[in-house]
């Protein structure tokens, strides 16, 4: 599963080429692109990076982020690291507002303070939601349920709500 994980994150990487698709075609764009912040969603509270696999506005893509949080002092610290991966397939005709729908995976990695105490996991999600990311850039909005399931729970009405900036 770790071995998934690294070759999305990799693939992501290699996908993101300059922004430039034959250097001398002025009308030939990039993938669309976007930082934001979510709170809910796969990664809890986390920033993300979500790009178009194709030069597309809509169309498959995918997304990588990082968040979590902390709380306690000293030994009695606990501390969740979360690490949401998924691929998005968006759906719409007006450059502007799309569904979204996704799949993909969670690394969890928990420490309750103590040298022995380390904790990872993983946890599937989905995604059915709304988001708006201009054609030209700006302002990045979404919302969406994300069922969340894994070894022994689901959980279907969790859901995650996420501003940021597309370019």
């Amino acid at each position: 599963m770790k071995k998934l994980f690294f070759v999305l994150i990799i693939t992501l990487l290699f996908l993101n080429t300059n922004g430039q698709y034959g250097k001398g075609d002025a009308d030939v764009t990039s993938p669309a692109k976007a930082v934001f912040f979510e709170i809910g969603g796969p990664g809890l509270a986390s920033i993300n990076y979500d790009m178009r696999f194709t030069k597309s506005e809509s169309g498959i893509g995918g997304r990588v982020g990082f968040g979590g949080f902390s709380i306690g002092t000293g030994t009695d610290r606990a501390t969740l690291i979360f690490i949401p991966l998924g691929l998005n397939y968006l759906l719409g005709k007006d450059s502007k507002h799309y569904f979204e729908l996704g799949a993909g995976a969670t690394i969890v990695n928990a420490n309750d303070g103590t040298s022995n105490s380390d904790f990872s996991s993983t946890f599937g999600h989905l995604n059915f939601g709304y988001r708006m990311q201009p054609k030209d850039g700006g302002f990045f909005f979404r919302a969406a349920i994300n069922p969340v399931f894994g070894r022994g729970f689901f959980i279907p009405y969790y859901a995650g709500i996420a501003f940021g900036y597309k370019f």
